[in-house]
């Protein structure tokens, strides 16, 4: 049965003691597969685990370099002071990466594209926004981006989203994408008519995991 949790960190909470028990030797991680569940207040997306030490005012600092759609880790730390080392392990020779979410779900106009179709077809099938592309991994020397795709349903006049990745890192990774993602859901909610509730979060990932050096 899926779970559903009423908010992020009730979710980091459950699934990190979960990896620790139950999770198999993959790599230099230990994992579970195909791992979805709900959290029914997206917006509720603070982690507040103290061993985690969950960086608030970095999470904003991201959204907004995700907003500006500039993929260039120096735009990263004009707005939150310094660079992250993470980025800069990832980053090629320019400053960019492929996994700023932002540039990704701004190419080819997507973001607009989605709010358009949501509004002129509110049962639509296909406000999907994609991430990940394989045909182009040529491209993934230093990072290949963790989602797959985001996809938004109005059902019972909610908008709903459900977020499909490939991989997905516990203690870093979800902390932040799922506040990324959240903050998606309530911009693209804030461009529909008025009338239309927020709905829930879905998360998926296919393979969920801890590295051993955060066990």
């Amino acid at each position: 049965m899926t779970k559903t949790f009423k908010r992020a960190s009730d979710a980091y909470e459950y699934y990190h003691d979960k990896i620790i028990i139950e999770g198999v030797e993959f790599g230099d991680t230990k994992a579970l597969f195909n791992v979805g569940f709900y959290i029914e207040n997206p917006m509720d997306n603070t982690i507040e685990n103290k061993e985690r030490e969950w960086n608030l005012l970095y999470a904003k600092a991201e959204w907004r370099w995700y907003l500006s759609g500039d993929r260039n880790i120096k735009k990263l730390g004009e707005i939150y002071g310094k660079v992250p080392e993470i980025w800069r392990r990832m980053s090629d020779v320019d400053g960019k990466v492929n996994s700023n979410y932002g540039w990704q779900w701004k190419r080819n106009d997507q973001i607009d594209y989605v709010i358009d179709l949501l509004q002129r077809q509110p049962d639509t099938r296909q406000a999907a926004i994609t991430i990940l592309d394989m045909k182009e991994h040529d491209s993934f020397t230093f990072d290949t981006p963790c989602t797959y795709a985001i996809q938004f349903t109005i059902v019972n006049n909610k908008l709903n989203m459900s977020v499909v990745m490939r991989s997905n890192d516990l203690w870093f990774g979800f902390c932040n994408d799922q506040y990324q993602f959240s903050k998606l859901q309530h911009y693209i909610w804030g461009k529909l008519d008025a009338g239309i509730e927020m709905g829930n979060y879905f998360h998926f990932a296919h393979n969920l995991h801890l590295y051993n050096d955060k066990i």
